[in-house]
């Protein structure tokens, strides 16, 4: 099987790493989002910044599907931690992603739930962890890797309360504001997926002036580490 993996960040810092190290063979305008086609090593990639938040996210994922007919979706970026296991450096990946901002519950469904869906956990793909988890073990070693649950919102998470309530409802590794919508789009495509994203931020308003080169660092980090696998598939 020919693999093609869409990757997508929400900001540019998120995937110029990923645009510099790459052979670009085709560049497509649409949706405001400039998608660059090309390879990373030997595989095949359209790497993409989606914008930031949730309807962004979805849109870039189905234009990926539609107009490039990827193989495999990966997600890199920043978030901010919900665990207090995982610190500023760390990397997550995802078992499955939710929304933890949506509520119609007051219809009888599980906070979280999107309605007539029928399913509130958006599952990852196993290959795709394996291979996340062996292209750490490979690249750093001493690099901390936790596997679990990402939650997403349409909300910059800085505050100890919010932060609190998210990790007891859904039980998340880390919060951020794409993932959920990246891997509902992927689900409804049928296209495998998984999130990758270094830890920027404690998610409770701490650090908030060293915010910046956190983010920049866990950045870059998560893509070299995307780069890495892509590079020995």
């Amino acid at each position: 099987m020919a693999y093609k993996f869409g990757i997508i960040g929400a900001m540019e810092i998120e995937v110029s790493i990923l645009k510099a190290d790459m052979t670009v063979t085709r560049t497509l305008q649409k949706a405001s989002m400039e998608f660059m086609e090309g390879t990373i090593g030997d595989t095949q990639v359209v790497v993409v910044r989606s914008g930031i938040a949730k309807v962004n996210a979805g849109i870039c994922v189905q234009i990926l599907v539609d107009e490039f007919h990827v193989t495999h979706i990966l997600n890199t970026g920043a978030a901010g931690s919900l665990d207090a296991r995982i610190d500023i450096g760390d990397i997550v990946v995802s078992t499955d992603a939710c929304y933890h901002d949506v509520d119609a519950t007051i219809f009888g469904y599980a906070k979280g739930e999107v309605p007539q869906l029928g399913t509130r956990f958006f599952a990852a793909d196993p290959w795709l962890i394996g291979k996340v988890k062996e292209a750490v073990s490979q690249a750093d070693p001493d690099l901390h890797v936790f596997e679990g649950r990402v939650c997403s919102g349409d909300q910059f998470i800085a505050d100890n309360t919010v932060k609190d309530g998210i990790k007891s409802e859904f039980n998340g590794l880390c919060t951020e504001m794409e993932g959920a919508a990246i891997a509902q789009a992927a689900y409804l495509n049928q296209v495998p997926f998984v999130i990758i994203r270094a830890i920027s931020d404690k998610a409770d308003g701490s650090k908030i002036v060293d915010y910046p080169v956190f983010e920049e660092k866990a950045a870059h980090d998560c893509a070299r580490l995307v780069e890495f696998l892509l590079k020995n598939l």
